[in-house]
């Protein structure tokens, strides 16, 4: 009787109360990394934003599965948010003329190359230099337009595309698709390593021409065509491909160890007009009003991010690289800085640091765009020359506040955002002298 109690004692002991004890998951090990920058292309193009004149089903099902950031701000131009985004830093700091990134820099692919990833980049690149220099950013591999040779025409039919070498003509090719084949045929290759992906697409820049699912496509001038009519196509089509990318992980089986993020670089072209839930919204691309620098951020890690979660933090583009080396378990080196905060605690369904406001320094070093200096919280906006919205509820800020009227707690946001200004341009001053 005794040796029967003792036996059960032990069973019972060695398999838990109600059965074996569960068996807890290791850690997951650092995850792939697959960024996927959308260009010109701003918060209203996408039907989980309240989109309404495209079909986006492939960005939508990953705003369903995983987190969409409500408030996310870009610069309202591309090289201005590229160096953003790759170097964590605001433009005072690095920005030295459009289409250009001194090599003296670190960029988001470099740390993750230090870390033991292999990197690959497809796409746009406009930041100077040759194939060197791209591998000199951290980039192992590439496929990318406008390295070498920079026709404004040159994207989509018929590329000239560089890959691992100076840039070639392709043929009866679609450049969006080599560029996407390019880079699922990287992640097959690599895909018992770790990687990370940095996709900036061609797509959905003007100009504005047919794409290979409609008859279009197979006869229109190359040099010449630039019709508004085909921006729904080539929305669309962004969106198949970040499909593809999304599938070709998902038959891999790499999914659930691989964070995917997506975002526009900028706001919408100022040519088009979308519909949305809210009303039209008629783009404002390289302009510093909400349809310049609003763009959608999405991310979504199966298995790990909480889905269909909706997230109304404040982000910027500062934020990118930070985030990342969250994600990858990565310490910033002691000697890098960077202007911006992780949004990964979010993402992850947690609370973490919050911004109360954005800072821009935006400085586009063009004829055609204003330079314009401000600060913004999720309603208000404060530029270097004392003018003050309400952008929430004056999208187009045509209405300047009356400072003298400002309720009390609108004071204080005031107030607040003088400050963030006054701070950085003393760091800015500091950096000219």
């Amino acid at each position: 009787m005794f040796i029967r109690l003792l036996s059960a004692l032990i069973l019972t002991s060695s398999l838990g109360w109600f059965g074996p004890t569960p068996t807890l998951k290791p850690a997951p090990a650092p995850p792939n990394v697959v960024f996927i920058l959308a260009d010109d292309f701003g918060y209203e193009l996408i039907g989980a934003n309240g989109g309404l004149s495209y079909k986006t089903p492939n960005l939508d099902k990953m705003a369903r599965e995983g987190v969409r950031f409500d408030n996310c701000f870009s610069m309202p131009l591309c090289t201005p948010s590229r160096l953003q985004l790759m170097t964590g830093k605001h433009n005072f700091r690095n920005y030295e003329r459009f289409g250009y990134l001194n090599t003296s820099q670190k960029t988001f692919a470099n740390l993750f190359k230090d870390a033991g990833y292999t990197t690959a980049i497809a796409g746009k690149w406009q930041l100077a230099g040759g194939p060197d220099t791209v591998r000199h950013f951290g980039f192992d591999q590439f496929c990318l337009w406008q390295i070498d040779k920079s026709d404004f025409w040159d994207r989509y039919k018929d590329p000239i595309l560089a890959e691992n070498q100076l840039g070639q003509k392709r043929m009866g090719a679609y450049g969006p698709d080599e560029e996407v084949k390019f880079l699922t045929n990287f992640i097959e290759q690599n895909q018992q390593r770790k990687f990370f992906v940095y996709y900036p697409m061609t797509l959905t820049h003007d100009p504005f021409q047919p794409t290979p699912d409609i008859p279009e496509f197979k006869s229109f001038k190359i040099n010449g065509t630039n019709d508004t009519t085909y921006f729904k196509n080539m929305v669309q089509y962004a969106d198949r491909l970040v499909g593809q990318m999304i599938n070709k992980l998902d038959s891999l089986k790499l999914l659930e160890n691989t964070v995917i993020i997506f975002a526009g670089d900028n706001g919408t072209s100022v040519n088009i007009t979308s519909q949305t839930r809210q009303g039209p919204v008629k783009g404002n691309k390289g302009y510093t009003t909400s349809a310049g620098n609003h763009v959608p951020l999405l991310v979504y890690w199966k298995g790990h991010t909480p889905s269909g979660v909706t997230r109304s933090e404040l982000v910027d583009f500062t934020d990118v690289l930070p985030t990342m080396l969250d994600v990858a378990g990565l310490k910033k080196p002691d000697n890098f800085m960077v202007d911006g905060q992780s949004f990964w605690p979010a993402a992850m369904g947690k609370a973490g640091k919050k911004r109360d406001w954005v800072y821009s320094d935006y400085n586009p070093k063009r004829n055609d765009f204003p330079a314009r200096k401000y600060a913004q919280t999720q309603k208000y906006k404060l530029y270097s020359d004392g003018q003050f919205f309400d952008y929430q509820n004056d999208p187009l800020e045509n209405k300047p506040l009356s400072l003298v009227s400002l309720s009390e707690n609108t004071r204080k946001v005031y107030d607040q955002l003088s400050k963030v200004m006054a701070h950085y341009q003393q760091q800015s001053d500091q950096i000219k002298k």
